[in-house]
């Protein structure tokens, strides 16, 4: 067994109160962090530079599960996110939410999957009110993964889960259906493994991928949380190493490329959502959602900071292709 390197956080990086911190993503040529609090409805941004004092926030008015950046002439200031019914921009400046393909649309009341024109009978009235989108990533070629699970504010967990790919031609493609949480995804340096998390089943999947037609295939379990914590969203550093977090652990633990727990960080609350590398420097998000423990889980719902001596793997950019 390989030595466990161990490192712990004592307290909080930037006390926030949060309720479901998200979606943590570093803007390097900004030198500034974004994340988002879910059930908040809310984006907040920090200039790393300046610190925790610098934190600004918007009231985005529906949920975001996680943010990107955009590469090529979009004609305005605006990150790609995924937010409440599908696909949209997010003006840096103002906050407006700007859909680019909405796949749910609750419009009168209705029930209505515009994914490639089709209706899914299967589908509940309800379905496009107790949806929303969750965690994501953007590929080599600028195509951005993003999953769909059940908005746990208004209805029980099903498996109605769904990842979807847009490409940048805005062309919509399902490429993943059951799932119950989609969350952390990446690829690996060669090119060739999508990882995807299934957080209710406590398993890290990979999927044989060809970079060039955005295809998988062939899944497989790389990698599982055995017992009541499980995975939610990680980040990759530049070693091919996986630093998922783990919700309901109080850790986020380093998994390595043959699947073998390496490091462990202990985070002193309990919910920890994600993870994500500003250089070598690993900010970590948490959640607030356990009434039970929050009169005694005091940094609940607050990002922190460790440096763990590695750098994260670079991130994509969304190759936006606007329609004429």
């Amino acid at each position: 067994m390989p030595e466990i390197q161990k490192w712990s956080v004592s307290e909080p990086y930037l006390e926030l109160s949060g309720k479901l911190l998200e979606g943590p993503y570093y803007d390097e040529e900004r030198n500034e962090l974004r994340f988002v609090d879910i059930l908040e409805e809310k984006l907040h941004v920090l200039d790393l530079a300046k610190g925790p004092q610098s934190l600004k926030s918007f009231d985005i008015g529906v949920p975001i599960g996680v943010t990107g950046n955009i590469e090529g002439p979009v004609g305005d200031d605006s990150i790609v996110v995924a937010a409440k019914h599908g696909f949209a921009k997010v003006d840096r400046q103002t906050g407006q939410l700007t859909y680019i393909q909405r796949i749910f649309s609750d419009a009168n009341g209705e029930n209505m999957q515009i994914f490639l024109g089709l209706q899914d009978q299967q589908l509940t009235p309800l379905m496009s009110s107790r949806i929303r989108f969750n965690d994501g990533a953007i590929d080599s070629r600028g195509r951005f993964w993003a999953g769909s699970m059940t908005d746990l504010k208004v209805a029980e967990l099903t498996n109605d889960g769904i990842l979807y790919r847009l490409d940048p031609d805005q062309s919509l493609h399902k490429m993943i259906e059951k799932m119950e949480i989609p969350n952390g995804m990446d690829w690996n340096k060669a090119d060739d493994i999508l990882y995807v998390t299934d957080t209710a089943s406590g398993n890290i999947y990979i999927y044989d991928f060809d970079a060039e037609t955005g295809v998988i295939a062939n899944r497989r379990v790389f990698f599982t949380v055995e017992g009541e914590p499980k995975p939610d969203g990680f980040a990759m550093d530049d070693e091919g190493c996986l630093w998922v977090a783990l919700w309901g652990g109080s850790k986020v633990i380093r998994v390595s490329p043959e699947a073998k727990i390496v490091g462990e960080i202990e985070i002193p609350t309990k919910n920890v959502t994600c993870a994500e590398f500003a250089g070598t420097e690993l900010f970590i998000t948490t959640a607030n959602v356990d009434n039970n423990a929050q009169s005694h889980d005091r940094f609940a719902g607050q990002l922190f900071k460790v440096d763990v001596g590695v750098k994260g793997k670079p991130k994509n950019k969304f190759k936006f292709q606007a329609q004429l």
